[in-house]
């Protein structure tokens, strides 16, 4: 696997952490970020069977965050520091969001496709200037969420601090956090469904 990937899984990973099954995760139970639904279509591709995700392998949460979330969102053609954000956001939020996002970041048609316009428009970017209003989409995209249902609320703390640390991570100055403390675990970042799978979390951004 490229050196951009094998360099920006540690970040991913250690936000994702162990197995967890949070009951207002639409995930369900999840370990080193990979779902028991995603894991369950991983083992049958591979003709296997079924399993635990509890017992999930490195080498396949390796070959898993590669195939599904480091290829399909185009990591491989963005230039470093980028891709991390990408990745990043491809785990957290969906592949088809995390498109989205940055094409908002870029300035071009926001339709989920990365295809030679979304390409070309990334290119003609400043590269700073890309990385903090991509992050800075992003973490519009979490507030309008829990302003739309309070009940995720819970989670903003998370997604937050995740964020900040990813800014940092690239290069970009932490943001403050201003706004109620809605309580919650600065370590959990649930993993929002991807565009068309739940409808609830299908905001304009």
């Amino acid at each position: 696997m490229a050196t951009a990937f094998q360099s920006s899984l540690p970040f991913v990973l250690q936000w994702e952490g162990g197995f967890v099954n949070h009951p207002a995760d639409p995930g369900g139970a999840t370990n080193k970020g990979v779902t028991q639904k995603v894991y369950d279509g991983w083992r049958a591709r591979q003709g296997q069977p079924a399993r635990s995700v509890r017992l999930i392998e490195d080498a396949e949460v390796h070959a898993i965050y590669h195939a599904d979330y480091w290829i399909p969102p185009r990591c491989d053609v963005l230039e470093r520091q980028l891709d991390l954000v990408q990745f990043d956001t491809a785990v957290n939020m969906g592949v088809g969001r995390a498109v989205r996002l940055l094409q908002k970041a870029a300035g071009c048609d926001v339709d989920g496709a990365f295809g030679p316009g979304t390409q070309q428009a990334v290119e003609a970017c400043t590269p700073g200037d890309l990385l903090s209003d991509y992050c800075d989409a992003r973490e519009a995209y979490y507030r309008l969420l829990v302003a739309r249902n309070a009940k995720l609320g819970v989670f903003l703390k998370g997604w937050l601090n995740r964020l900040n640390a990813l800014r940092q991570e690239v290069g970009l100055a932490v943001r403050e956090m201003p706004g109620p403390d809605l309580g919650g675990d600065p370590w959990h970042t649930e993993r929002i469904p991807d565009v068309g799978l739940d409808a609830a979390y299908d905001v304009e951004f």
